[in-house]
């Protein structure tokens, strides 16, 4: 599998439209842009609590979705470039469906390794200024996905994402998240076979043991 990334982006802390602080509002960088442990060089994440891990270090949601969350919430002016979701990684032509737990790949000189899917906030309604837009995100799965860096290095806009190992196949970002943070009631053992994947999150197992003590 190979996709290009058709921006790269960071962005520091401003106000949405409730005053509230956030770094979710992103742009594409000119140039080479640095990949480390922290993620994107230049990138800033407010609510370390919930953002900013080693295992969280890269955002990924895919470009196509911005398609989707127009059509189910008309015109949202938030949606005005690469970046305006909180991703690092700006690409079409993929989906939750595409991308495994323990993927790894190669973008320009680093490599990134997927560790979990995302996990949508209210941040997302207030940046965008629509009500019901995390229930939506939750129930069609159109979730985007984090990495961790396994090696640093450097990419820019145009660059491919290319996979050079793939994780565990039975375990598709889709799958991982209606398993989580879906409505429905998922299986112990499921759970279980999840946590236990070896380069999963430590964040999404928190989150299964929290949400789901029996797993």
């Amino acid at each position: 599998m190979s996709a290009t990334v058709e921006a790269i982006c960071a962005g520091k802390a401003s106000s949405l439209p409730d005053g509230k602080r956030s770094a979710i509002v992103k742009s594409p960088l000119d140039g080479p842009a640095e990949i480390g442990p922290g993620g994107v060089a230049g990138d800033e994440q407010v609510d370390r609590r919930h953002h900013g891990f080693p295992a969280m270090a890269v955002h990924l949601y895919p470009a196509d979705h911005y398609a989707w969350l127009r059509e189910q919430f008309g015109d949202l002016p938030a949606l005005s470039r690469p970046g305006s979701m909180g991703e690092n990684l700006f690409v079409h032509g993929i989906d939750e469906t595409s991308f495994h737990v323990g993927d790894r790949f190669r973008l320009g000189t680093a490599i990134i390794e997927l560790s979990q899917p995302r996990q949508p906030c209210a941040t997302i309604e207030r940046h965008l200024g629509r009500k019901g837009v995390v229930k939506a995100i939750v129930a069609s799965g159109r979730c985007g996905m984090f990495f961790r860096v396994v090696e640093p290095g450097t990419a820019r806009a145009g660059d491919t994402l290319d996979l050079i190992e793939q994780g565990a196949a039975d375990w598709t970002v889709r799958r991982a998240f209606h398993l989580v943070y879906g409505a429905s009631k998922p299986e112990r053992d499921e759970l279980a076979e999840l946590a236990s994947l070896p380069r999963v999150s430590d964040r999404l197992v928190r989150d299964i043991r929290r949400k789901h003590p029996d797993a």
